[in-house]
């Protein structure tokens, strides 16, 4: 069952005006270690920036909240399993309005798609609540959805 959608279109030239003009302040702000290591290791960081900054963006509409109720930048977080899915972790007040809104007997996933087409990078954000399986009558989620809610 789907439980929340997002989506979010930033302007990464806005995000490189962000960077040049605050630079560390504004990189320790919204993104997490993992993220600005990531993002400084790419050929264009403020589009790497730039996806994240959406995906947060995403995230927090399909929490049904936006960015306030104490939901924080940093309590969302995007990783890249090894093959270079990204995967969306929640900490915080992120992580316990997606407890919140996930039934009982259910796991949450978030899926998240991310993409950029200079000057725009996007995201899209899909919560699904997965019923919990009977032990040994269905295979265990995927290593994402374990990180996710567990």
């Amino acid at each position: 069952m789907i439980l929340g959608i997002g989506t979010d279109l930033a302007n990464i030239e806005r995000i490189q005006r962000a960077l040049d003009r605050f630079g560390d302040r504004f990189r320790d702000r919204v993104f997490t270690e993992t993220e600005k290591h990531r993002a400084e290791r790419m050929k264009d960081p403020a589009a790497t920036y730039a996806k994240r900054w959406a995906a947060k963006e995403a995230c927090s509409k399909a929490l049904g909240t936006g960015l306030r109720m104490g939901i924080a930048w940093r309590d969302m977080a995007v990783t890249n399993l090894p093959t270079g899915q990204p995967v969306m972790e929640v900490t915080g007040w992120a992580r316990e309005r997606l407890s919140e809104m996930t039934p009982e007997g259910f796991t949450a996933t978030i899926h998240v798609s991310l993409t950029d087409d200079h000057p725009w990078a996007q995201a899209f954000v899909v919560i699904e609540a997965v019923p919990d399986a009977e032990e040994g009558t269905r295979p265990r989620p995927s290593p994402a959805a374990q990180r996710t809610l567990s």
